[in-house]
């Protein structure tokens, strides 16, 4: 059986250039790979004001759509809320979803956020954020090339109505925190939007692999190799 085709959608303040290691290792390996850069992310002299939530999501769902055959969608960090969303809107075109430190957000991230833009604070980050395994050149890149995050997709949510992306295979990739920490913190803060539909999935494999939060850049390698056997092997989803 061919692989399926392999979408990788960033997190917050990256493009398609996040996921480079990653995807010339899967297309060395003879996968169909396509990065997304989110609208709003191309460019520091982007307009963000009118950028939104659905924009994200459309965004994923054009590429879905484009592709030869239903998809592995790959999301990191803040993407799994436009990539659960995506999920909802087009389950018959996502043979699998592979969350990379990430969850299925079920509501608004940040729902108080007010600004036109959350740009990237170093200094958050440092406090806030497993940097593990992260060389010094590839923070500086991260500083260098952050765009900001376009303020009403982080506020805004969309609205799941398809019970079918339940059923969508799901591969968990855990680093920043374990399996069991994210587990556990979805089962006793339901009101933590971001983590808040692992609990209703049917279908999901957890994988630990202890690095940072940004494991496509500390331990690119092993992701590729977790997102390769899920492409390859991508279990059919009920309907």
């Amino acid at each position: 059986m061919d692989a399926a085709p392999i979408i990788l959608v960033p997190g917050f303040w990256l493009g398609a250039w996040a996921w480079d290691a990653v995807a010339g290792s899967l297309r060395a390996d003879g996968h169909d790979v396509t990065a997304l850069t989110l609208p709003g992310l191309d460019s520091v002299d982007t307009d963000r004001s009118k950028i939104i939530f659905a924009d994200h999501v459309d965004a994923i769902c054009n590429a879905v759509t484009a592709a030869k055959a239903p998809v592995v969608l790959g999301v990191h960090s803040g993407a799994g809320a436009t990539g659960y969303a995506a999920s909802d809107r087009m389950p018959e075109r996502i043979a699998a979803m592979v969350y990379v430190d990430s969850g299925p957000a079920t509501g608004p991230l940040d729902p108080g956020f007010a600004g036109v833009e959350q740009p990237l604070v170093w200094g958050e980050i440092e406090a806030d954020e497993n940097l593990d395994g992260l060389s010094e050149e590839q923070k500086a890149t991260f500083r260098e090339r952050a765009i900001p995050e376009p303020g009403a997709a982080i506020r805004e949510s969309a609205e799941l109505t398809n019970d079918a992306r339940l059923d969508i295979p799901t591969t968990a990739i855990c680093t920043g925190y374990t399996s069991e920490q994210y587990k556990g913190y979805a089962r006793d803060h339901p009101e933590w939007s971001f983590l808040a539909g692992i609990p209703e999935l049917r279908n999901v494999a957890w994988v630990d692999l202890p690095t940072s939060h940004w494991p496509m850049w500390s331990r690119p390698m092993e992701v590729a190799a977790i997102i390769s056997e899920v492409a390859k092997t991508p279990a059919p989803a009920a309907r």
